[in-house]
């Protein structure tokens, strides 16, 4: 017996309870234990008047391991002894039976006692192995505990062999649901709303997901634990695919529907364990003019309302973090303002019980050696100017420029500010950048939100406000997982502005889902607008901070807009489309394939990635602008090229995608970066110009060559670029369609996001607060005060 304490190492704690003690708090006991990760296993040793029913179906089966839970009790009798514990009375029992003789089948066993569950566990245990049960009745205590309690001992093992097990990579075994699409196809939300969602655990248990790695919100969403990496760290990733797309316009290009539909078809259809990350969407489009970000048709993530509207509340938590930052700012600029060194040290460092003490983020910050008295100017900051807007997930174009601080008590510090969208905060491009929690904290510490008198940079840590932030934003740095129409799982996290930040979603929802998905499974991540915005970034920003390698870039395209490339009129959303958008015109088709998408193909081999070039197919389309996209796609050097019919059939049609993605994915790829981060910020921002855009050459303003000075002599200069640049266009020119070449590239300022960690010049005018159009999507928008059902929603 001692013996195996030391080769098995257990620790064995006794909880004494009260003798008074209520069934409430036996209850409370349980629960706790249950839910400790390092208890594998339980035992009750209780009078029989507190063994109620209540506390026995309180102990989780699975470290019950004497065997007495009611559950425990029905799978033994039933016969399913895979996951139940032998009491270990009983056990001990048909040892020594076994011992006594070999070949008891046939045996006939009296049993003397052994009343209630003991006895009917025997009974039942007896029977199964081939004998004869007969019964009288006998109340004897003379079983030896300390055989019972090496039984026990035994079980505990038993049960954190188990435990190891399941901590292990685990085969998907995913039940999908049924489509049957209808023509015409339903709106989006009668689509969403005529399939019932399977509950969130139970897709999680199909996955391989553990029930205390999940954190349910409601139904059909719930946010998974980080510590899943944790859990398996040695598993091999899947491979990772890109959804991109050519040169966005008014008509829509359907990145997320291809994104839906090709992970369908994967996992529904070909049976290869597939996820999608997505990008949580802003209310902003949702109440304005886009409409929702969920895919379309019979491709899309549901229920589409809750992907459409607050979600688990991220971007709530980074308006609430955002706006901390600026309020702490104005707080610390009105207090160093008006009030003298000694003053301002009296109240940042007050005296408790006559004993000065900083907080640890003071002492952190101080970077110089602590005497008995310190002075207030090193204990403030100082801040003269800053930049941190305060945000709102709201398109509001009056909030654009505001005047603040015009009440009495703010004592003359009047200032213009003005308010950017949720989206385009800072705090939003870290959380889709951070690798962990504590990175997450660090980049939010290192955020520079103002600049001293002496012009040196002040960030979010000076500020004393950073584990304030980290507080705010901890539940919103866990992925939320939802699911398809067919049952199979999604990622949403993260939404970062795509012409200012990188416009991917998380890093951390990839990391995550590629774990799960396994060695052969997919995990497929969309990245905002064009090629040449959203996956040059995702290539040189995302994939520098995760180390993360794609496997392949599939590219969108749909005739419509291939169309406007090659020439065909400007539309504007809402009114009725041309006739060119219409009719056939295979001119026009050939025109904007040998312009926008080769272009856009050859931005991929930039990086040194195969391309499958997926036709998102309308109704409107003919077979001949069909054939004629996908024949000049391949000579333009794509992998394959295939028409995709997803939004009409669901994953079935996208069948074909799904099995070009998963060839162009078994082939060696020779990934690269296009810069290297050590270069001068002017050359990296050329050498995007050029490759990328297509320009002549870049022309730099008095101001951004100031600004990228500054930034060198901070030491900021190794950072990697975002360029903050119209999504209409390869070019600065917006309605410049096609593949423009010979401009110049006109950089009007240059920005730092260092926290989040890259450069972003702009180029342009850029708004950063979207407006609201005449005739908003909020018209449309409805709840039914009975039914509670949402109408209008796209």
């Amino acid at each position: 017996f001692s013996s195996l304490y030391s080769q098995i190492e257990l620790n064995i704690t006794q909880i004494c309870l009260a003798k008074e003690c209520s069934e409430d708090e036996i209850v409370e006991e349980l629960l706790r234990l249950n839910e400790d990760p390092k208890v594998h296993g339980i035992y009750l040793h209780l009078p029989p008047a507190s063994l109620t029913s209540r506390v026995l179906n309180t102990l989780k089966p699975e470290k019950d391991i004497d065997g007495i839970s009611d559950l425990n009790m029905g799978r033994l009798v039933r016969g399913d002894l895979s996951k139940v514990f032998v009491p270990p009375r009983a056990s001990a029992v048909l040892d020594l039976l076994e011992k006594h003789d070999a070949s008891s089948e046939g045996k006939t066993i009296l049993l003397v006692g052994g009343e209630g569950s003991f006895g009917l566990t025997l009974q039942c245990l007896i029977e199964k192995n081939g004998m004869v049960a007969l019964k009288s009745n006998w109340n004897s205590k003379s079983l030896q505990r300390q055989v019972c309690l090496c039984l026990c001992v035994c079980n505990v093992v038993h049960s954190y062999s188990r435990w190891l097990q399941e901590q292990q990579y685990q085969p998907w075994h995913l039940r999908t649901l049924k489509l049957q699409p209808l023509m015409p196809v339903p709106s989006d939300i009668e689509i969403s709303r005529a399939q019932k969602p399977k509950p969130v655990d139970q897709l999680a248990e199909q996955i391989g997901l553990l029930p205390e790695e999940l954190e349910a919100y409601g139904r059909s969403k719930a946010k998974v634990q980080l510590s899943l990496l944790n859990r398996l760290h040695a598993q091999p990733d899947g491979k990772y695919v890109l959804v991109a797309g050519i040169t966005p316009t008014p008509l829509g290009e359907g990145k997320s529907t291809v994104t839906i539909g090709l992970v369908q078809a994967l996992s529904a259809h070909l049976k290869l364990n597939s996820f999608a990350c997505l990008r949580q969407p802003s209310q902003g489009p949702t109440f304005g003019v886009k409409g929702g970000a969920a895919g379309g048709g019979y491709a899309q993530v549901i229920p589409m309302e809750e992907f459409n509207l607050h979600l688990t509340g991220d971007i709530h938590a980074i308006t609430a973090a955002n706006n901390l930052v600026a309020a702490a700012i104005d707080a610390r600029i009105l207090h160093e303002s008006t009030q003298s060194d000694k003053a301002l040290f009296s109240r940042l460092v007050p005296s408790v019980s006559g004993v000065r003490k900083f907080s640890p983020i003071q002492i952190s910050r101080l970077r110089v050696s602590l005497n008995t008295t310190v002075s207030a100017a090193v204990v403030s900051t100082t801040v003269t100017t800053h930049r941190i807007m305060s945000i709102v997930d709201t398109n509001d174009r009056f909030l654009r420029k505001i005047t603040v601080g015009q009440a009495s008590t703010e004592k003359g510090l009047i200032r213009e500010t003005g308010f950017d969208i949720a989206v385009a905060s800072e705090i939003m491009a870290i959380l889709a950048l951070a690798d962990s929690l504590e990175d997450m904290k660090n980049r939010l510490a290192r955020m520079v939100v103002g600049t001293s008198r002496s012009g040196q940079p002040v960030t979010a840590e000076d500020l004393g406000v950073s584990g304030a932030l980290a507080v705010l934003m901890k539940d919103a740095i866990k992925p939320t997982l939802m699911q398809t129409l067919e049952g199979t799982p999604v990622f949403v996290h993260a939404g970062p502005f795509a012409n200012i930040a990188h416009g991917n979603s998380s890093v951390l929802a990839d990391k995550l889902a590629l774990k799960l998905v396994g060695r052969d499974g997919f995990v497929v991540t969309e990245a905002g607008f064009g090629a040449d915005i959203g996956m040059e970034k995702f290539f040189n920003i995302k994939c520098r901070a995760s180390g993360l390698r794609p496997n392949v870039v599939v590219l969108v395209a749909t005739v419509r807009a291939l169309k406007m490339h090659g020439g065909g009129p400007n539309v504007s959303a809402g009114t009725p489309l041309p006739k060119e958008y219409i009719d056939e015109n295979v001119d026009l088709v050939a025109g904007g394939c040998y312009s926008n998408l080769r272009k856009q193909i050859q931005i991929a081999h930039l990086f040194g990635m195969p391309v499958v070039v997926a036709l998102n197919v309308f109704r409107t389309d003919t077979q001949a602008e069909i054939d004629l996209v996908c024949q000049i796609a391949k000579e333009c050097g794509a992998s394959d090229a295939v028409p995709c019919y997803h939004w009409a059939q669901g994953g079935r049609g996208s069948i074909e995608l799904a099995q070009a993605v998963n060839e162009a994915a078994n082939t060696p790829s020779n990934f690269q970066f296009l810069y290297h981060l050590e270069m001068p910020i002017v050359e990296k921002i050329r050498v995007i110009a050029q490759k990328v855009y297509g320009a002549e050459d870049i022309e730099l303003s008095p101001e951004a060559k100031a600004k990228i000075d500054y930034y060198n002599q901070q030491g900021y200069g190794s950072l990697p670029i975002c360029m903050a640049k119209t999504h209409l266009s390869l070019s600065h020119m917006p309605d410049k369609k096609g593949a423009p070449t010979g401009f110049v590239l006109p950089i009007r300022d240059v920005r730092a996001s260092i926290g989040a960690g890259f450069i972003y010049p702009l180029v342009g005018t850029m708004s950063t607060m979207p407006g609201l159009p005449t005739r908003p999507c909020f018209y449309d928008i409805d709840l039914d005060p009975v039914t509670e059902e949402i109408t209008g929603l796209f």
